[in-house]
């Protein structure tokens, strides 16, 4: 294993790493702090290209981070790309949207010790923070870092709702759709004469195929409001098993009927649509519009 790479880089902030936990008081690193620093860092990877290209179009950049937790992701982000005054990269803001009041406050201040005035914080969910007026017009880049569950769907929905060029996405602990497999099995005609439904008869495999199949439907929503999508590992498995990162772009593609004909026809060959909120949350607004 080469350790080095699992390191910080020397342009990062040691201080700030400490004050993230990332860094021990001595500037250690720990075997769980490295996994943490190599995943942010491995992500940031994916996101600069994304960065550079939003600022070459409209001279600034402006990303929202849902899910954001102790925003690891925001400030390690900020930090490499963001800070005035060290010939920094692009500019614009990094917001950092999270549910847990607690969390907004302790990065609002730390925010505030480290000079970073791009960053803001707002205690807020996904559908709440959609009316606030924290958020800038534009939204660039969306992001959601090991969002648990249906949150992802959140932040896909909010990207689409601000038309975002950019969305950057590590799902984790999807069980909504899992769950509806699981309830459609007795009744569900579609599914009696579907040889299919294999795949999902068993517990474990419903559990399984049911996150394989949420990702494969988010995949085929994004395509079908006309983004381009990239699905790869975001870091080896022996650091997460939740490891899958979704890329998209908005494109001129012209794919998108295609992509909606197949999200329909699998949520249907799957049972899904017999779901409400299956069929609101792929094919609602305003993918419907």
């Amino acid at each position: 294993m080469d350790v080095k790479k699992y390191e910080p880089r020397p342009e990062q902030s040691t201080e700030l790493l400490k004050e993230l936990h990332i860094l021990t008081r001595d500037g250690k690193l720990n075997q769980d702090t490295r996994r943490k620093l190599k995943q942010v860092q491995h992500l940031l990877g994916f996101i600069e290209p994304l960065l550079k290209q939003s600022h070459a179009s409209y001279g600034s950049v402006h990303l929202v981070d849902h899910g954001a937790g102790k925003s690891y992701l925001g400030f390690l982000l900020y930090d490499a790309y963001f800070k005035a005054g060290l010939a920094s990269q692009v500019s614009g803001t990094v917001t950092g949207v999270e549910t847990r009041a607690e969390l907004v406050e302790r990065s609002t201040l730390l925010a505030k010790r480290f000079d970073f005035d791009g960053m803001r914080f707002l205690n807020a969910s996904v559908a709440e923070s959609s009316r606030s007026n924290v958020l800038p017009a534009r939204i660039d880049i969306v992001t959601a870092l090991h969002a648990c569950d249906t949150a992802t769907d959140d932040a896909i929905a909010f990207g689409l709702a601000h038309q975002a060029q950019h969305m950057v996405l590590v799902p984790c602990c999807q069980a909504e759709v899992a769950a509806c497999l699981r309830s459609n099995k007795p009744s569900a005609r579609a599914l009696q004469n579907n040889p299919l439904a294999e795949l999902w008869r068993r517990p474990i495999h419903t559990r399984e195929f049911g996150s394989q199949l949420t990702n494969v439907l988010r995949c085929l929503q994004l395509e079908a409001h006309g983004y381009t999508v990239t699905v790869t590992e975001l870091v080896g498995w022996e650091h997460s098993m939740k490891n899958e990162l979704i890329v998209a772009t908005k494109s001129a593609q012209t794919t998108q009927a295609v992509s909606l004909e197949r999200l329909t026809a699998l949520l249907d060959m799957s049972g899904l649509t017999h779901s409400g909120v299956m069929r609101q949350r792929f094919l609602g607004s305003p993918l419907a519009a």
